[in-house]
């Protein structure tokens, strides 16, 4: 019996994103929990999901699901904004492993610092489109007011990383100054690009706005799931994780240095059909 529970505390976490942007949620793991090893699918063959219909993102969704249910995984990650708004209900009907979204975690942490009530949201046309953050605070809080916007050019910044300068400075300018006319005291970052730009974010919003990124908060929130199901891994043991991309994997490595905070010494081609 012993040895059937080692190995389920020892399988794998999966975590899927659009594509590398959920390296940051990895990098957070990483730092709460480094002795859970990770298998990472970044599906940059359609990135980005924030321009997608529900629709497509649910199909993709799915897909990244059965992909990572390949490796024996004992939880899934859905490291993506625009995922986690459109489609964690379908996957937790069809899959019964435990799955954490990014939604929540950030949406609990918002609602417990907001001090006058006044809730920001940023994110992907998709995500703010869903309202899952403000369902998510509302839920929580029903008397808060959220101001929600969408901001498609900082993903591009990120990834090709214009993390500052003036250009990237006026286009959080142009997206932020309706937030900070609203005198909003807490801003969530609502999709795992932006924490590249939370300086320059910093600078337009003021330094009295608390920056929720929603990556830790995720860490934490998965720590207590495997804490819970009893699924934490032997500390006894370093991990051997496994890293994939549906397309360009090349790129996925240049870029995902950024992302992770570290090289990622191989990324394999990932064939989801």
């Amino acid at each position: 019996m012993s040895i059937q529970i080692t190995q389920i505390e020892n399988r794998p976490i999966g975590i899927f994103d659009s594509g590398v942007g959920g390296l940051t949620v990895v990098k957070e793991i990483f730092r709460v929990l480094p002795y859970e090893e990770i298998v990472y699918l970044g599906d940059t063959a359609r990135v980005p999901y924030g321009t997608k219909s529900s629709e497509s993102v649910k199909r993709f969704s799915i897909e990244n699901f059965e992909f990572l249910l390949r490796f024996n995984v004992k939880m899934v990650i859905v490291a993506c904004n625009t995922a986690s708004s459109t489609s964690l209900p379908i996957l937790r009907n069809r899959f019964k492993i435990p799955i954490v979204g990014v939604i929540k975690p950030g949406a609990e942490r918002a609602a417990g610092l907001t001090k006058n009530g006044k809730i920001g949201v940023i994110g992907t046309a998709t995500t703010v489109k869903s309202k899952a953050y403000e369902k998510e605070i509302k839920r929580i809080c029903k008397t808060v007011k959220i101001v929600s916007k969408a901001c498609p050019l900082f993903v591009p910044l990120a990834e090709e990383g214009l993390l500052n300068g003036k250009i990237t400075f006026d286009i959080a300018k142009y997206y932020l100054n309706p937030l900070v006319r609203k005198r909003i005291d807490t801003l969530v970052l609502g999709c795992t690009h932006y924490p590249l730009l939370k300086k320059v974010i910093s600078r337009v919003v003021g330094k009295d706005v608390k920056i929720i990124d929603s990556a830790s908060s995720v860490a934490e929130e998965v720590a207590n799931t495997l804490r819970s199901n009893k699924l934490l891994s032997s500390e006894s043991r370093k991990p051997a994780n496994s890293f994939f991309a549906t397309d360009a994997v090349e790129q996925f490595v240049k870029v995902g240095k950024r992302f992770l905070g570290k090289k990622i010494s191989k990324v394999k081609k990932a064939i989801l059909s």
